[in-house]
C-alpha cells in the first residue's frame, strides 16, 4: 500500500485537546463498560523515565515530528528546498525508473467494507484520555511542529477521499490479551492476505514461550506486529526517511518505494517490525490497515482473530470484558526503548522461567515484583568450537568498510599531521617516491569500502538517499561523514598529483603552484574534521538498545583502536621498506617510523583489548541478550573467540615491545613484520564476530516460525528451495 499525505499545509488556530466521549461504528451507543469510564484503573499514570528515554523534547510532545517533513517546514525552508541542487538533482533521480501506475486520484471509496460485519470487527472507544502512560498527548493534530489541517487525506493509493472516523488524529494502538491467544495463527493469514505478502514474510507474527511441568506445563502465545510507537526508533534510524508518524492514527507508515533496503531499521526495532525482504531488496511492514480505519473497521488481525485476543483502539482505552492494559508481558522487549502503543492483559500464574522453542539462548526469568526479564538459556552447553566457515555474514561488505574506512583515516590523519610537525620519518615518506602511490592506496582502500558498503544495500542505485534523514539518523550523518572525507582525501591525492605532473612536465604554471599548497592543506583540514565525525556517528549508529552486544563504550574503543592500529600498520607496510631501499639517509630515519607506527599500533590494540576486556566483564555480570550473545562467543565461536583474544594480546604487546626497546634493530623489523599479518587477522576475526554475534531483543519465535535455526537448517538439506516453507535461500537482492 502506498501511503501519501497531501502536502498542503495550513495552520489552525491553537485548541485544547479535543476528547471524543464515544465513538461507536457499530451504532451501538450504550458503550462498553460504560461504569469503568473515568475509574482508577482507567486513569494512566505518567511513565517519567520512558519519557526521558524517548527523548519527548517536554511533556506532552512526540519524540519525533509528526507528518511528512515538508508539512513540518517554515515558508523559508520550503523555498530553499525548491531551489537546492541536491534536492532537485535527487528528486529527478527518484522520478527515474518509478512506476506510479498504482496511483488513481480518482475519488472513490477507501475501503469496501463487507455487508453484515460483525460488531467486535467495528472501532468502538467510549472514552480518550487527555494524555498516555508516557507523557505523550493522544490527540496529535495539535503537537505538531507546524499546526495541521483536521481533515486532511491520507491519499491511499492516490485516492483523495477522507474518512468519516471522528478519532482519526487520536493515537490508536494494538491490545493483546495473551490468556486468550490460541495460536491459531488467523491474524497471520488475514495480515499476509490483506497485504499480498509472499510466504518468507509476515507483518504479524505468532510466537510462543513456555514453562513448568507436567501436570502443570504451561504455553503462552504472543502475537506481535508493528506497535507505532511514540518513539519510533525505525523512522529515527532510516537514512532514506522512508518513515512518517502521521497525526492519522498515530500509524507509523513506511514507503518500500523509499527505501533502498539497507535494513538498519531492523536493526532498531525491537519488536521485529520492519521486514527486510532479500528478494526485492527493500523494507515494508505493518501499516496499521488505515484503509479499514477510515471507514470504522478494525484492522484485518484483530477482525480475524478466533479467540479475542487481539483488540484495537485508541490508545489507553481498556476493550471489552477487559480489566488490564498493561505495557509488558513475558518475552516483550524493554518498553521503554520506543514507548510502544500496545497495551497487554495476562492474568494467568505463569511459571518462574518461560523459555523459548525457537534457538535464541534466551530465557525469561520472573522478578520479584512479577515481571519477567530475559536472561541467558545454556541451550547449546559450554563445548567451543571454532565455527570459522559461520563467521561469514550477509555483513561481510560492512566488516570491510569499516575496517578499510578506519584505516584510511587513520593513516591519511599520522601523514599528514606528521609533516605537519615536521616529524622526520613522515617528512621523509612525504619527499619520497611512495607518497602518491600511498595516497592512491588510501583512497581506493575508501573507494572499495564504499563500493562495497552501497552493493550491500538492496537497491544500490538508489544510495543518494542515504542523506535524506540527517535531522534524526546516525546512518545518514555517519554517510555524510564519511562521503565528505572521501571528497577531501581525493581533492588532496588530486591536487597532489596535478603537481607533481606540472614539475614532472615542466610546465610553468605559477597560478596554479601558488595556490596548490594552500587548498590542499583546507582539504586535508576538511578530510580529518569530517572524518572523525563521521568516524564518531559510525560509532553512535551501532549503540542500539535493542541490541544490548552493542549497545555498550567497547564500540567506541575498537573503532578508534582501528583508526591507530590499522592506519599506522598500512602507513608502515608501505613506508618503511620505501625508506629503506632509498638510500642511506633515508634508512636512518626507519628507526623513528617503526616506533612511530608500532608504537600506534600497539596504542591502538591495547585501546580495544581493554574495551573488550571491559566489554566481557559487563556481560558476565548482565543478563538478557547481550550475556547471550557473550554465551555465543564462548561456547560457538568459542575457540576463535579465544584465538582472536591471543593474536590480539600478543600482538599489542610486541608492538609496545618494538615501540620501546626494539625499533633500531633488524630484530624489531623482523618482530613487526611476523606481528602485521597477526594484527590483520586479530581485526579480522573480531570484526566478523561483531556483527556475527549480536543478539536482538526480537520477539519470541515458534518451532519452525521465526526460527534462525530452522531458517539455517532449511538452507543446508535444501527446503529453502521450497518457497511455501517460507525461508529464501541466502542472498540480499536480486
Amino acid at each position: 500500500m502506498n501511503i501519501k499525505v497531501n502536502e498542503e499545509v495550513k495552520k489552525t488556530p491553537a485548541s485544547e485537546t479535543k476528547v471524543v466521549e464515544f465513538y461507536d461504528a457499530s451504532g451501538n451507543r450504550g458503550g462498553f463498560n460504560g461504569a469503568d469510564v473515568g475509574s482508577v484503573r482507567n486513569k494512566q499514570e505518567i511513565n517519567e523515565e520512558a519519557l526521558v528515554a524517548a527523548g519527548n523534547p517536554s511533556p506532552g510532545k512526540p519524540a519525533v515530528e509528526i507528518g511528512l517533513r515538508e508539512e513540518n517546514m517554515t515558508g523559508l525552508q520550503k523555498t530553499l528546498r525548491k531551489y537546492n541542487p541536491w534536492f532537485i538533482a535527487r528528486n529527478y533521480l527518484d522520478t527515474v525508473g518509478t512506476d506510479n501506475s498504482d496511483l488513481d486520484p480518482t475519488p472513490r471509496p477507501i475501503f469496501d467494507a463487507r455487508s453484515g460485519e460483525r460488531d467486535y470487527a467495528k472501532l468502538n472507544d467510549p472514552v480518550v484520555f487527555d494524555e498516555n502512560r508516557y507523557g505523550t498527548k493522544i490527540d496529535l493534530l495539535n503537537i505538531t511542529e507546524a499546526p495541521l489541517t483536521e481533515n486532511r487525506s491520507l491519499e491511499i493509493n492516490g485516492n483523495p477521499a477522507i474518512g468519516e472516523n471522528p478519532n482519526r488524529n487520536k493515537q490508536h494502538g494494538f491490545h493483546f490479551t495473551a490468556d486468550n491467544c490460541i495460536g491459531c495463527h488467523a491474524c497471520e493469514a488475514a495480515c499476509s492476505e490483506k497485504n499480498d505478502l509472499p510466504a518468507h514474510l509476515s507483518f504479524r507474527s505468532v510466537g510462543y514461550v513456555e514453562g513448568g511441568s507436567y501436570p502443570d506445563y504451561k504455553r503462552m502465545n504472543i502475537s506481535m506486529a508493528c506497535n507505532h510507537c511514540d518513539n519510533p526508533v525505525c523512522m529515527k534510524g532510516c537514512p532514506t526517511k522512508a518513515y512518517t508518524k502521521h497525526a492519522e492514527y498515530g500509524a507509523v507508515l513506511q514507503d518500500p518505494e523509499t527505501c533502498f533496503g539497507c535494513g538498519y531499521c531492523t536493526w532498531v526495532c525491537p519488536y521485529n517490525a520492519p521486514q527486510l525482504d532479500p528478494m526485492e531488496g527493500k523494507v515494508s511492514k505493518c501499516n496499521m490497515c488505515v484503509d479499514r480505519l477510515e471507514v470504522g473497521l478494525k484492522p484485518a488481525c484483530v477482525s480475524a482473530c478466533l479467540g479475542n485476543a487481539l483488540n484495537f483502539g485508541v490508545a489507553e482505552n481498556t476493550p471489552e470484558n477487559r480489566e488490564q492494559v498493561k505495557t509488558s508481558i513475558p518475552g516483550f522487549p524493554d518498553p521503554t526503548i520506543t514507548n510502544p502503543n500496545i497495551r497487554f492483559q495476562q492474568t494467568k500464574t505463569m511459571p518462574e522461567e518461560m523459555a523459548r522453542t525457537d534457538t535464541m539462548p534466551i530465557k525469561y526469568h520472573k522478578q520479584d515484583d512479577g515481571t519477567f526479564r530475559s536472561v541467558v538459556d545454556e541451550k547449546e552447553g559450554k563445548a567451543q568450537s571454532w565455527n570459522l566457515a559461520r563467521l561469514s555474514s550477509r555483513e561481510n561488505p560492512l566488516v570491510i568498510f569499516t575496517l578499510f574506512t578506519q584505516a584510511s583515516m587513520g593513516a591519511f590523519i599520522l601523514l599528514f599531521l606528521g609533516n605537519l610537525f615536521g616529524i622526520e620519518s613522515l617528512v621523509a615518506v612525504k619527499n619520497s617516491v611512495a607518497y602518491i602511490p600511498l595516497l592512491i592506496l588510501l583512497v581506493g582502500l575508501q573507494a572499495v569500502g564504499l563500493i562495497l558498503s552501497t552493493m550491500h544495500l538492496g537497491k544500490p542505485m538508489r544510495f543518494y538517499r542515504g542523506f535524506n534523514n540527517l535531522r534524526y539518523s546516525p546512518v545518514s550523518r555517519e554517510a555524510l561523514g564519511v562521503a565528505l572525507f572521501f571528497s577531501g582525501l581525493a581533492a588532496f591525492t588530486g591536487l597532489e598529483v596535478l603537481s607533481f605532473g606540472l614539475d614532472y612536465l615542466a610546465i610553468s604554471a605559477p597560478m596554479i603552484s601558488d595556490v596548490i599548497p594552500a587548498i590542499q592543506t583546507g582539504a586535508a583540514y576538511f578530510a580529518i574534521t569530517t572524518g572523525l565525525i563521521g568516524l564518531y556517528w559510525m560509532v553512535r549508529s551501532y549503540r542500539i538498545p535493542a541490541r544490548p552486544f552493542w549497545d555498550h563504550k567497547q564500540v567506541f574503543t575498537s573503532f578508534f583502536g582501528t583508526l591507530f592500529s590499522l592506519g599506522s600498520l598500512v602507513l608502515g607496510l608501505v613506508a618503511i621498506p620505501t625508506l629503506a631501499l632509498s638510500g642511506a639517509e633515508t634508512a636512518a630515519l626507519v628507526p623513528q617510523l617503526l616506533q612511530i607506527t608500532a608504537g600506534l599500533a600497539a596504542l591502538g590494540l591495547i585501546a580495544e583489548g581493554l574495551g573488550l576486556i571491559s566489554h566481557a566483564k559487563y556481560l558476565n555480570t548482565e543478563s538478557g541478550e547481550g550475556a547471550a550473545a557473550h554465551y555465543v562467543q564462548q561456547t560457538t565461536f568459542g575457540k576463535t573467540y579465544i584465538l582472536r583474544n591471543v593474536l590480539m594480546a600478543a600482538t599489542g604487546l610486541l608492538m609496545a615491545i618494538v615501540a620501546i626497546a626494539l625499533s633500531a634493530t633488524t630484530l624489531g623489523l623482523v618482530v613487526a613484520a611476523i606481528a602485521a599479518p597477526a594484527v590483520i587477522v586479530s581485526l579480522l576475526i573480531g570484526r566478523a564476530l561483531f556483527y556475527i554475534l549480536v543478539i536482538p531483543t526480537t520477539m519470541p519465535g515458534a518451532f519452525f516460525w521465526k526460527n534462525k535455526g530452522f531458517e539455517e537448517h532449511a538452507r543446508d538439506v535444501g527446503l529453502a528451495d521450497m518457497p511455501q516453507v517460507g525461508v529464501v535461500p541466502a542472498c540480499h537482492h536480486h
